[in-house]
């Protein structure tokens, strides 16, 4: 992979074209119609089956097992080869996940991926999906 490739993580539902290529990381495919075609689909970026009902520390554990056993030459020949056939040096990698909810539910193995890649590699992956932010306060409050 080109050191010109760029990474981003956002979800299904808020993703637009102009921000990249879309690329699936989820276990399964979105059971909704998407209004765009996915680019390709990162496995090596994707829980098994067995970890969704997981709770947040062993889902941790083993997602970054996982990384650290595929390693990042193999995820970086993955990810240039959905960006060769995008013809895209922006891949964003999607998944169902809903970061604006209040914690503890607001994890999500696409950030997970984003700070080891970054811890890896030196490049950051920025989050696209927007924030929910509280409401102002105002002179009611």
């Amino acid at each position: 992979m080109g050191d010109e490739l760029q990474l981003f993580t956002n979800r299904y539902q808020r993703f637009r074209p102009e921000q990249g290529a879309p690329v699936r990381t989820t276990v399964g495919a979105p059971r909704f119609p998407l209004p765009y075609d996915l680019a390709g689909y990162a496995r090596l970026l994707a829980p098994t089956y067995g970890m969704l009902k997981m709770a947040e520390g062993p889902y941790r554990h083993i997602y970054l097992e996982r990384l650290e056993a595929a390693g990042v030459d193999l995820i970086s020949e993955q990810l240039a080869e959905i960006a060769d056939y995008a013809g895209s040096d922006q891949l964003v990698l999607l998944c169902f996940c809903d970061l604006s909810v209040p914690p503890p539910d607001n994890w999500c193995h696409r950030r997970m991926f984003a700070a080891w890649w970054e811890e890896q590699t030196g490049r950051e992956v920025r989050e696209l999906a927007e924030r929910r932010e509280p409401p102002a306060p105002t002179l009611f409050d």
